[in-house]
């Protein structure tokens, strides 16, 4: 049953409205949507809601946005797939911040894409100050204003004589040649051991000293030439601009220099260059802090801030040994141990403890151990005494060993030039905040205390960069630094910066439309999602939230359920009204029964027996606290936190790996630091990370390929009477082979037409009209359907249409059974969201039927995109590997998956420098109990 159908009630001022909707599985639906409101769109996963505002919404939005462009875009527009409606009406200008991470270039930071960085660079340009390294004062240039203010400032009718010392920037320039040089220009005197002579007469003299470069000349031989003399009159205009004349043109003569006498008895000194300590120095610019700028970008690492250099991790392998115990890998074994016995023998000397484990040595310490000092040679002069013998090859082998990417020397990591450290706001150099978190980086500038002048002119900058540093903490990004590379970062921390950035650009009027922005969010930062959202709202604008969480589908001011199930049987809307009509009605909504507490995911009767364990010992990786973690084998396992409090570190960057290490699969990334991984491995057979990375490469690549049943329909199809008569292979029914795919869009079934500086526009192949076959070979049928139409099913349909056919629907059946029926077999893997693909890995493991293997599964966050519905499908999934025999690991943020695990370990308390501790290990009803702890808090509402 649709709802909200009365467009012609609607105003166009406050509602935008859609007729006649029909993309993808949307059932010629209309609706009304408020404007300046927060309206959430849920209902089940493959329902419709994705077609309604991206497919529809935002499609029309960016198409009447590209009709406003030049004439060379719009040659493509009438090519342009429009959105399947009749019309939509009252469109705002349409945003959309998608759950991807934004660019893989690595350059890209936090701070770029936050704009942060942008405001730091015109901070430290305008308002910093330079400071030299050798005596730590402040380097100045003194103006043309600073000379004629200090004169004017003499007492009235002062006699003042204004010299510039003789330059010496040619290295072939007699005296007398610049003496003479002078003349021509019209100087006359000069000041020679403090008596001032013509130069006529000094030429006169004709002396050997006239024959000397300037270069040569001493000290005590230094001449001055006069500029001008006058009378200090503040009175006289004319004077007081002769004045700052004569003193532009001393420092033009003087190299920058100029000296102001006083009646030849006290002088001062004024230098316009920018020097101190006989160092000079670079004017702050806003190219001199830009590490993608040659000019600004250190020179040994090219602005990356790492360099091919000495891995310390591959040095030292595990840090929780001391030098005594073997620590430094090159110094272990006969050939290169003599340098090791040399260090613990030299030690005494300066006191080094040899016996103290090299993770808890002082920087200072570590220093030493690599730097050496006058007493021994450290691991840096190791490999410097290989790379003089270079012609050995075992030399050359023992430095490929251990040479990775690392740190880089010179800029430490902070990827600008040297003297960009010398500029500093507020005492800090801009290097100084690049590794902040963000909660302290703000800190700091509430903090700060400027001069009035420097107050003046960097108000304006440090309110953009707070008011996004404040976005940043709202969004539970409090953990993040502005240095972090925005490749690292997951799709939902991509989505709330860019969610930070749109703030800060203070757009009005607009709609915006969020793809899952709680993503990665434990349910106490969701609270402070929500108000974000509003601030969004309030600034004018309709913001349009794709979501699944509880507390923001409660905070909506309008809430649009989609539904009633998934693929076929969805498309219609099911529920739009205010939030609080919910209650009002009875409906069939399974949103709306969920949120009123009608459904629910159920608790398990009884947990799981736990008697199998692996365990993790002294895990110190980032911000970890040296945490030792058990993990039940046999069992469903839930790794809880807030965002930032060590999760995918003890996961992904110690377990995963060190567990690959152990079973022998071998492993590109290395384990974290940590002490040793223990406890029953030899029940292990295998190790999976089942993440949300695309399930292929390639556009061509889809999920009835990923499971394993494409080849059986294609040898299906090739055994069909026509394709034998053809003799047709099942290689012809595959498009990724030449053969029977369409040869102008390579069965891709599309083409994409580069459009230069707008995103590329992707239009269906003319030749196949999309079906990505050649048309002969559309001929050849199975139950009246030939394979594009075949690829065209959903896979609850393909269930069905391939009744007697028991290979295939045995492989089907497991994308089904987690819940992603509704996906059609054909369809691109790059159209599949991250929650989706992660869901075809684990159905591509439900097929599998190994006896006797024992697999040790890892999903990061798997119920993204998933409703409350989905979730108690998505967990039957996960307990049929348990019953399999395998272990499930989860790291996850949803309370529903959390109830249902055997076992809890939850870190924290806080995210960044304030989590990294094991807060609670343990049952969901002992974790409630034990009260401490955030997700505690939470958890106790759902058991």
């Amino acid at each position: 049953m649709s709802r909200n159908t009365d467009l012609s009630s609607a105003d166009l001022r406050t509602s935008i409205f859609i007729k006649g909707a029909r993309a993808n599985n949307l059932k010629n639906v209309d609706l009304v949507i408020p404007k300046n409101q927060l309206v959430v769109v849920t209902g089940v996963s493959g329902s419709g809601k994705s077609s309604i505002t991206m497919d529809t919404l935002f499609a029309e939005g960016q198409r009447r946005y590209v009709e406003s462009l030049s004439s060379y875009a719009r040659q493509f527009l009438m090519r342009m797939k429009k959105p399947d409606v009749d019309f939509i009406r009252g469109i705002c200008p349409a945003i959309a911040i998608e759950q991807k991470t934004t660019t893989a270039n690595a350059r890209s930071t936090v701070g770029t894409l936050t704009e942060i960085y942008d405001f730091l660079r015109l901070l430290y340009a305008r308002a910093g100050h330079t400071y030299s390294p050798v005596s730590g004062n402040e380097v100045k240039r003194h103006s043309v204003t600073d000379v004629v203010t200090h004169i004017l400032g003499l007492p009235t009718g002062s006699r003042v004589y204004l010299y510039a010392p003789l330059t010496r920037t040619y290295e072939d320039r007699t005296l007398r040649r610049e003496l003479e040089l002078l003349q021509q220009k019209g100087y006359t005197r000069v000041l020679d051991d403090d008596e001032v002579r013509e130069i006529e007469e000094v030429l006169a003299e004709n002396g050997p000293s006239l024959a000397k470069t300037l270069n040569a000349l001493d000290d005590h031989e230094e001449l001055m030439v006069l500029i001008d003399r006058f009378v200090v009159n503040t009175e006289d205009e004319e004077n007081n601009k002769r004045i700052a004349d004569s003193v532009q043109t001393g420092f033009s003569e003087g190299s920058g220099e100029v000296i102001v006498y006083l009646d030849h008895q006290n002088w001062t000194a004024w230098n316009n260059r920018f020097e101190l300590d006989n160092m000079s120095f670079l004017e702050p610019s806003p190219a001199l802090f830009n590490y993608n700028n040659p000019f600004g970008a250190c020179p040994t690492c090219e602005g990356f801030g790492r360099t091919m250099g000495i891995d310390e991790d591959k040095v030292i392998p595990d840090p929780s040994k001391s030098v005594y115990e073997g620590a430094v890998a090159p110094w272990n074994g006969a050939t290169y141990g003599s340098w090791e016995k040399d260090f613990l023998r030299q030690a005494n000397k300066f006191d080094f403890p040899v016996h103290t484990p090299y993770a808890d040595l002082t920087r200072e310490q570590v220093r030493v151990l690599w730097d050496g000092n006058q007493h021994v040679g450290g691991i840096t002069d190791f490999f410097d005494d290989l790379g003089k013998k270079l012609y050995k090859i075992q030399n050359r082998i023992m430095l490929a060993r251990f040479r990775g990417r690392t740190t880089c020397h010179t800029c430490r990591g902070g990827r600008l030039r040297r003297e960009a450290e010398y500029v500093k706001v507020g005492g800090v150099a801009i290097t100084e905040l690049l590794d902040l978190p963000i909660d302290l980086l703000q800190k700091h500038f509430l903090e700060l205390k400027l001069n009035e002048h420097d107050s003046t002119i960097a108000r304006r900058l440090l309110l953009e960069i707070n008011n996004r540093l404040q976005s940043m903490m709202d969004l539970g990004l409090s953990y993040l630094t502005i240095n972090r590379l925005s490749s690292t970062l997951s799709g939902g921390e991509s989505q709330r910066i860019n969610l930070t950035r749109t703030l800060g650009s203070n757009l009005t009027a607009s709609m915006y439309i969020l793809d899952e922005p709680s993503v990665g969010l434990h349910p106490r930062d969701t609270e402070r999602l929500v108000k974000v959202l509003y601030r969004l709202r309030d600034l004018g604008n309709t913001v349009l939230v794709v979501e699944h969480e509880e507390g923001i589908i409660a905070a909506a001011d309008y809430l649009i359920d989609v539904g009633p199930a998934a693929g076929v049987h969805g498309g219609e809307i099911v529920f739009a009204g205010p939030y609080a009509a919910i209650y009002d009605e009875a409906t069939e909504s399974l949103t709306t029964k969920y949120m009123t507490g009608r459904m629910s995911v159920p608790v398990p009767a009884q947990r799981r027996k736990l008697t199998n364990w692996l365990t993790i010992e002294g895990a110190r990786m980032h911000n970890l606290k040296k945490v030792d973690a058990r993990i039940p084998l046999n069992a469903l396992t839930v790794v809880s936190g807030v965002s930032g409090s060590g999760k995918t570190s003890l996961i992904k960057g110690i377990l995963y790996p060190a567990l690959r290490r152990e079973l022998g699969e071998g492993s590109s990334q290395a384990p974290g630091p940590h002490k040793s991984l223990g406890g029953d491995l030899k029940l292990l057979s295998q190790v999976e990370m089942v993440n949300q990375s695309p399930i292929g490469k390639s556009s061509r690549s889809n999920p009835v390929t990923y499971v394993g049943a494409y080849d059986t329909i294609r040898n299906l199809m090739a055994s069909q009477q026509l394709a034998k008569i053809r003799d047709y292979k099942p290689g012809h029914f595959s498009f990724n082979v030449d053969g029977g795919r369409c040869d102008t869009c390579k069965g891709e079934g599309e083409q994409m037409v580069e459009m230069q500086f707008l995103a590329d526009v992707r239009l269906v192949c003319e030749e196949c009209n999309g079906a990505r076959f050649k048309k002969e070979l559309l001929d050849v049928r199975y139950n009246e359907k030939n394979i594009t139409e075949i690829l065209d099913l959903s896979v609850n349909e393909a269930i069905g249409f391939f009744a007697g056919e028991e290979s295939i629907q045995k492989k089907l059946q497991p994308l089904q059974d987690v819940g992603l029926g509704y996906i059609t077999l054909g369809q691109s893997s790059s159209t599949l969201s991250g929650g989706e693909a992660q869901r075809v890995k684990l159905a591509s493991f439900l097929t599998r039927e190994k006896q006797n293997e024992h697999l040790f599964f890892i999903f990061d966050e798997p119920t993204t995109g998933l409703h409350f519905h989905d979730v108690a499908v998505l967990l039957d999934a996960l307990n049929a590997l348990v019953e399999r025999g395998h272990t499930v690991l989860v790291v996850e943020h949803n309370l529903d998956v959390i109830k249902s695990a055997d076992y809890v370990i939850d870190l924290g308390p806080e995210g960044g420098r304030d989590g990294g501790h094991i807060v609670f290990q343990g049952t969901p009803e002992a974790l409630v109990a034990h009260g401490v702890g955030y997700t505690a808090q939470y958890l106790a509402g759902v058991l």
